[in-house]
């Protein structure tokens, strides 16, 4: 079995960013860590100091999001930018 996914009001908004520059498809590969967070390929890093891990849309934004395995919930933190939103 999977896990849940949520999405952040602010990861929500940036989808249309997303599409914008043609990064959906990209997006929607990725959100295939739903069936395994940790899985890779593609790879992944857990952010140093954060409970996140992070996957690479491009060279300038991130896929950020955080795991809550006892409730099997993976919630998408940011679309967008390359941690230079608070997170």
């Amino acid at each position: 079995m999977g896990y849940n996914v949520k999405i952040k009001k602010n990861a929500r908004k940036d989808l249309s960013k997303l599409k914008s520059i043609n990064l959906t498809s990209k997006f929607d590969e990725l959100i295939k860590v739903k069936e395994n967070p940790f899985q890779t390929p593609p790879p992944y890093e857990k952010l140093t100091g954060l409970p996140y891990c992070s996957r690479c849309l491009n060279i300038n934004h991130r896929l950020v999001y955080s795991v809550e395995e006892e409730c099997k919930t993976i919630t998408i933190l940011s679309v967008w930018s390359h941690y230079e939103r608070g997170l």
